[in-house]
């Protein structure tokens, strides 16, 4: 899932603003506490969307994981159980399912959720004119790639309402991660007499933003906050003890930290940097396990209306490998970011765990440090050497959290190291995801992507030439192949050895440069019990309480 979280005399100027609507907006959070359950929690961006169908973004993932259910949920280890699934049966070698619904889930207006809410929400997905970024996520289904490619028609995709409360589902291949990924946003359901008479602004509204999860959507106010209230008709609504979940969307981080040190706030992520190493250390910041990779893109769509000597030296493999060797990954995280980061040598993180109990990542690419000689030999090769004639690049990012301090760095660092000049520019994180998603930006792009199940795949199926997460527009035939065979392999060793073959490819073509592993460093207030957060980096609400 993309990942985007959280400059600084205008920041400080609009704080205090900012935060003066917010208790105007909000009330006294003690007079709050004393009247009811209720939590605040800053998602550090106003969501691009929070259609299940459409999001692609960490913040709308978040606020969808509480709003809505899936045949399966998750736990803190990103374990499955059942969800509105109160069962399932397997069979043909993991290419068959049938999962028994509960007859008791209910959607937020009260009526039932059935089988065929799965079946067309699945199919919307999929289906060619919708355009999802994760329409790839449903090639699983059988068929579910020649549907979305215009091949086949919908009725022979894998999944079918039997009746009301069974689905069957055939896959292309057994999938040992289908039944975690079955948790994941996409694969939620949707009604289709709500959808289907206002796709685009059925999800803007309260009225129309049906959800059959612990919460339902109370009020939106852009650019403020979400609402969210207790949902009376979840079907396991008795565990659920907040009144009241509400997302505020502050983007700068002395925003957001003095939202929560006045106690208007009462969960952040990534606090301000230079503060994060005291509150670590006193205890009032924790880190948490995030899958996930902070990363740098080329823009190599040949379709991209670049400036064409940008466009030449990007399509150059020497020029993307030189500025990937000109960063110093460890000085990045040690001076800039300064939260316990772990400098990326892969693009695929740690924590993904074999059936044999070895990491996936078993090879750096290149040294953290970087090698500032053979960035400048590489340099060089392309035609450019020490940085003469190379053009201005621009360097995109979303202007949240740590995102400018990193940008600045790595400008310095290409400029001291490769003698390349980098305009930095600073936007907003829907115009980032909007820029990034139709690749549209100019030059180089921040982005993330934190894993969306516990499999290297998540890492490595955004890079097929057809995927829409594929921010990069990079295509390379053999490696859309290796990830193909990967999918349809049964033998795990196998499939790890090709997914292995896969990362060489791409880190070889380096349309991508990675430069850290994510964790969460999150601060979170004494009273707020029974959250937990996956190593996916979603976090849950549904078991939260404030100990009074």
């Amino acid at each position: 899932m993309l990942k985007g979280r959280k400059s600084k005399i205008v920041a400080l100027i609009t704080s205090t603003l900012v935060i003066g609507s917010l208790l105007s907006g909000c009330g006294s959070q003690s007079t709050t506490k004393n009247t009811q359950q209720a939590i605040t929690y800053n998602l550090g961006a106003n969501p691009k969307t929070i259609d299940p169908g459409l999001n692609s973004s960490v913040e709308g993932g978040i606020v969808i994981a509480n709003a809505f259910e899936g045949l399966t949920e998750v736990d803190a280890n990103n374990q499955p159980h059942p969800g509105i699934a109160k069962s399932w049966d397997e069979s043909d070698g993991g290419k068959h399912y049938v999962f028994h619904l509960r007859k008791n889930a209910k959607w937020s207006d009260g009526k039932v959720v059935t089988a065929k809410d799965f079946e067309y929400a699945w199919k919307r997905a999929l289906a060619p004119e919708t355009a999802s970024d994760y329409a790839y996520q449903l090639y699983y289904l059988k068929n579910g790639e020649a549907y979305n490619g215009n091949k086949v028609s919908a009725d022979q995709v894998g999944v079918k309402a039997t009746d009301d409360y069974t689905l069957d589902v055939q896959l292309e291949n057994p999938t040992p991660y289908f039944l975690s990924l079955l948790a994941f946003q996409t694969y939620m359901p949707l009604r289709q007499d709500i959808v289907s008479k206002n796709a685009n602004g059925w999800a803007l509204k309260a009225s129309t933003y049906v959800s059959d999860g612990a919460f339902k959507l109370q009020t939106w106010k852009q650019n403020s906050k979400l609402e969210f209230v207790k949902n009376p008709y979840y079907w396991n609504k008795s565990v659920v003890k907040l009144d009241k979940l509400t997302y505020t969307v502050l983007n700068d981080a002395t925003s957001y930290m003095s939202a929560f040190e006045s106690g208007q706030v009462d969960i952040i992520d990534t606090p301000p940097a230079e503060q994060t190493p005291t509150l670590l250390k006193q205890g009032k910041a924790k880190t948490y396990p995030n899958i996930g990779t902070y990363y740098y893109g080329f823009n190599l769509d040949p379709k991209a209306k670049l400036d064409p000597a940008v466009a030449k030296a990007m399509d150059n493999v020497n020029v993307r490998k030189a500025i990937s060797l000109a960063i110093d990954r460890n000085s990045l995280v040690k001076n800039v970011v300064k939260g316990g980061q772990i400098p990326s040598t892969s693009f695929v993180p740690s924590g993904m765990v074999g059936s044999d109990g070895k990491d996936f990542k078993q090879k750096e690419y290149f040294q953290a440090k970087g090698d500032v000689s053979q960035a400048k030999q590489l340099l060089s090769q392309a035609g450019y050497p020490d940085g003469k004639g190379f053009p201005t690049i621009e360097l995109m990012y979303n202007s949240d959290g740590n995102n400018p301090d990193i940008a600045q760095a790595i400008q310095a660092m290409l400029k001291k190291n490769l003698n390349i000049n980098v305009t930095l520019r600073a936007v907003e994180r829907k115009i980032q995801l909007d820029e990034t998603t139709k690749r549209t930006y100019a030059g180089i792009s921040r982005n993330g992507w934190s894993a969306d199940y516990a499999d290297p795949m998540t890492f490595l199926d955004m890079w097929v030439t057809s995927s829409g997460n594929n921010v990069t527009g990079y295509s390379n035939p053999a490696y859309d192949k290796l990830i193909a065979k990967a999918k349809a392999e049964t033998d795990t060793t196998k499939r790890f050895d090709e997914m292995h073959q896969a990362e060489d490819i791409l880190m070889n073509d380096m349309p991508v440069v990675p430069l850290y592993e994510y964790n969460v460093v999150s601060c979170i207030k004494s009273y707020v019990k029974g959250t937990y957060r996956t190593p996916m980096d979603v976090l849950y609400f549904t078991k939260a309480y404030v100990q009074k």
